[in-house]
């Protein structure tokens, strides 16, 4: 065998192992599906149960006290539109920051592309994901949902961002979280922050408008900026033109409209930042890899 044949113990070819260990990853996200639901008698309806309970209690907090749903038409489906998504995004960091130290005792026993574990997590979260999407698309359709090429093309792209985001940081913090245990409890206050930090119970117009009226008017337009080349924001920003805006009547008034430049600059800014988060997650994953064995 050559030298160049030669790979260093504990290293693998990083995210290219789990597109040729497609089988292990079905394995691994059938298992983490099967252990999750053990003993439970909803099993998956879950999926339905808490979105639905999260969903009420925003509703009632913000749509009915604070008045939201007289000021936002169709608020409901607003409302809908950005919580699944976030939902899907902090389900998925928050497991795959727990997924290599949650397999500790199999990385031990045998060697297996470590960055499954990860990869397998975003995907189980996917598969809750998905009777929520069908939630929100049964609600759109009775609000008159008629979307086009644009609104389908936005909402698959912002579902990618979503995605490639908690890939990239699952693991970049999957990595840390095995050397250092407050890992887990940063990416808790960042899973906190998340539903907040993007538009989701409140409208991006809300921002601008609070923005400046707070700073001059320089300052405002930086921040503001900053805030929406958020992945997040702009990720929920795409759901929202794909799913509520449709059924909204005849828009004239700017509370309501899409942010300016959605599709043609910060959805590719957007995408670009979430491959860019992934790119870096990979790399750190790779740099720190080599002694998971040891250190689990």
């Amino acid at each position: 065998m050559s030298t160049s044949e030669l790979t260093t113990p504990g290293l693998g070819a990083g995210l290219r192992d789990v597109l040729r260990s497609r089988f292990l990853l079905k394995l691994l996200v059938a298992k983490e599906l099967k252990v999750r639901y053990r003993g439970s008698v909803l099993g998956i309806l879950w999926s339905y149960v808490k979105p639905g309970v999260q969903f009420l209690v925003f509703w009632f907090a913000l749509g009915v006290f604070l008045g939201m749903n007289r000021n936002t038409e169709n608020y409901a489906i607003y409302l809908f539109s950005g919580i699944v998504l976030i939902n899907f995004f902090n389900e998925a960091l928050g497991n795959a920051s727990r997924s290599v130290v949650g397999n500790g005792g199999l990385i031990k026993k045998i060697y297996l592309p470590r960055e499954l574990f990860p990869v397998a997590s975003v995907w189980v979260s996917a598969v809750h994901f998905l009777p929520q999407l069908l939630v929100l698309l049964v609600a759109c359709l009775f609000a008159g949902w008629t979307p086009g090429f644009f609104q389908l093309f936005a909402a698959v792209v912002g579902f990618a961002i979503v995605a490639l985001l908690a890939t990239g940081l699952g693991l970049f913090f999957g990595a840390a979280n095995v050397y250092f245990r407050d890992s887990e409890n940063f990416v808790d206050m960042l899973l906190m922050i998340a539903t907040w930090a993007s538009p989701v119970l409140y409208t991006w117009t809300m921002v601008r408008d609070g923005l400046a009226t707070a700073f001059s008017a320089g300052t405002a337009s930086v921040l503001l900026v900053i805030y929406q080349a958020n992945p997040l924001t702009i990720a929920v920003e795409l759901f929202h033109f794909a799913f509520w805006l449709p059924t909204t009547s005849e828009i004239t008034d700017p509370l309501i409209a899409a942010p300016p430049n959605l599709l043609d600059m910060w959805l590719p800014i957007g995408l670009a930042t979430a491959l860019l988060v992934t790119i870096l997650g990979q790399w750190t994953f790779r740099r720190l890899e080599g002694r998971f064995a040891q250190e689990l």
